[in-house]
């Protein structure tokens, strides 16, 4: 939209309030977050940016120059979602889609419990399920996982066969063309993208109130829910790069937001990140130090889920420590100097984006040429 009302309505915006929780004195109030916009189709010397660091709070006003559609100082930036990130990095995807009606899964831990009393040679089929919600609150649910059963396997089992007919026949009787030719696999995910390797497990959704977005690292044996971004092959620099400021800077403006809390997406928010263009082997090792830091402060509570690490008033402080020298580590990656604030972070991310995607794309215009 905002790509049309510049490029094609020559629309200039004069001022600007960043998201902020719009209150009034109703009954019953509802939760709204809002944005306001003054624009017009002359432009001005000066324009007026309005920035909330407390959705709930008063702004604080800046004269700037410009204001671009994310609402931030600088030139028109315009993101659109991409199918492989713009750096060479791993690719990030969602995680695993039943489509089965339930039937893949123990709803709850009894029903797993039972399952392997009845039938405990067919015990390694149950696997540990993981989605957001889950990772953040330390928890997890079961499912059937079988992709590598063998038929005498499947026919052994009536709870199993049971439930392979449910699913072929929910499957059989669906709208969609795609899901009716997989009845044709009851025994399998729709959308299997479980990896070989361990992973890297990112939320699609997370608090405002965190400074970073919780992440963290699975096992390959642990099944991860279509409701939570994977990161297959994973190192320990790309779990730095996601959970420090910067990345989460990066998300907070790009991706949107679900009311006021962050929303992640692998096609707009990290397919499109800068990444720092050029770091040394030094500043990669920094990097991994103070990543491994931050891995090692969390193991020192293993009673306490993400939401309890990584809310503002009970994070330990060992852990924002380490974070805090994360920043700094992943911060000497983009330039010699530490950001002072968040504005900086965005504003600096944005001319980065726009210097590498201007030669990205003079090389893909040779490309098609050739």
């Amino acid at each position: 939209m905002w790509q049309l009302l510049v490029e094609r309505e020559k629309i200039y915006i004069h001022f600007a309030h960043q998201t902020f929780k719009w209150s009034n004195e109703a009954k019953g109030n509802a939760a709204v977050y809002c944005i306001i916009i003054g624009f017009a189709k002359f432009d001005t010397l000066q324009k007026r940016l309005f920035e909330y660091e407390d959705i709930k709070g008063e702004p604080h006003e800046r004269i700037v120059t410009s204001i671009n559609p994310f609402l931030v100082e600088g030139k028109n930036i315009y993101i659109n979602a991409r199918t492989n990130p713009v750096f060479n990095v791993p690719a990030m995807m969602k995680g695993n889609a039943a489509i089965d009606d339930g039937n893949f899964l123990f709803f709850e831990e009894s029903d797993a419990e039972n399952f392997i009393r009845a039938y405990p040679d067919h015990k390694k089929f149950v696997r540990k399920f993981i989605g957001s919600d889950e990772l953040i609150n330390n928890y997890y649910r079961h499912c059937l996982w079988l992709k590598n059963a063998t038929p005498n396997e499947l026919k052994s089992c009536p709870e199993i066969l049971r439930r392979i007919n449910n699913i072929k026949k929910f499957r059989s009787e669906s709208k969609k063309a795609a899901t009716r030719k997989w009845a044709d696999y009851p025994s399998r995910f729709m959308e299997d993208r479980q990896p070989d390797s361990d992973y890297l497990m990112i939320p699609v959704v997370s608090s405002e109130l965190r400074t970073y977005i919780p992440v963290g690292f699975l096992s390959k044996d642990i099944i991860a829910n279509y409701s939570s971004f994977i990161l297959p092959n994973a190192k320990v620099y790309h779990f730095g790069m996601i959970a420090c400021n910067m990345h989460t800077t990066w998300i907070k403006y790009v991706c949107g937001r679900l009311k006021s809390d962050i929303r992640y997406s692998n096609t707009i928010g990290y397919n499109n990140y800068p990444w720092p263009e050029s770091p040394t082997d030094k500043q990669k090792e920094a990097v991994e130090k103070a990543a491994q830091a931050v891995l090692d402060a969390r193991l020192q509570f293993p009673n306490s889920s993400l939401a309890d690490l990584y809310d503002p008033n009970t994070m330990p402080p060992v852990l924002v420590k380490a974070h805090q020298q994360l920043d700094k580590a992943v911060d000497l990656c983009y330039r010699h100097q530490p950001f002072i604030n968040e504005t900086k972070r965005i504003e600096f991310l944005f001319e980065l984006y726009d210097k590498y995607t201007a030669g990205l794309f003079v090389k893909e215009k040779k490309g098609k040429k050739k």
